[in-house]
């Protein structure tokens, strides 16, 4: 099966090492992407939304003769969301990790502009349950790892139109919270809850990890791809 990994704001193609060798001996061709302007200064990337994300990725789809996964990591999330309603025929499976599907309209965040683009704003930014266990020689790598991104991106609103991707199946690899946990959370936030209860088949798996497993715990993220991709 071919899995196309998104990685998450400031990340490119290469965050997701720790999983792909994993992936490949079960049989998998990890796909990892990096997205447009990502680490490009604002003259080359200030004209990038998430739609151009989003038709990255639809492009990547379109480029497997085969039905494909989609992994999508935290901001991720929207972007293969999207990409799932455009191609829903194309694709088998859609993974959030740590992330949930936005509804439409819904946006990543709002974060500093720098030199007009958004730069890593450092761990010490993200709350402590998010990076507990992100040892310092692991934060420190991949801080000196990270891109900006463009400067649109994270508060850009995803284009969902239509209701094809709700005939997809979902599974959301939820960080800190089991099954029941999630479900109680996301019934508290208006038109994200409403998104995720029009999913015909949805799952839910507690990692019991921070917010970027695939540094902190790659082995377990491993392992619950692979469960998931079936």
């Amino acid at each position: 099966m071919d899995i196309i990994l998104i990685p998450g704001l400031w990340l490119d193609a290469a965050s997701w090492d720790p999983v792909v060798p994993a992936l490949r001996e079960a049989g998998h061709t990890p796909r990892p992407v990096t997205l447009p302007g990502v680490g490009a200064p604002a003259a080359e990337s200030a004209h990038i939304g998430i739609q151009d994300w989003v038709d990255a990725v639809v492009a990547e789809i379109d480029a497997s003769a085969e039905p494909v996964v989609l992994v999508g990591h935290s901001g991720g999330g929207n972007v293969v969301w999207a990409a799932a309603e455009a191609r829903a025929d194309r694709v088998a499976r859609v993974v959030f990790v740590d992330s949930v599907p936005p509804p439409p309209g819904g946006s990543i965040s709002e974060f500093d502009v720098v030199d007009g683009v958004i730069p890593f704003p450092g761990w010490e930014f993200f709350d402590e349950p998010d990076v507990a266990d992100i040892d310092a020689e692991t934060r420190a790598t991949w801080a000196q790892r990270t891109r900006s991104v463009p400067a649109k991106v994270p508060s850009d609103e995803v284009r969902l139109e239509g209701t094809a991707r709700h005939a997809v199946p979902v599974t959301i690899l939820s960080g800190g919270m089991d099954e029941p946990a999630f479900r109680e959370a996301i019934a508290q936030w208006g038109p994200y809850s409403a998104e995720f209860d029009a999913i015909a088949d949805a799952e839910v798996v507690a990692l019991g990890s921070g917010h970027w497993p695939q540094f902190s715990q790659p082995e377990r993220l491993s392992s619950a791809l692979i469960a998931a991709v079936r």
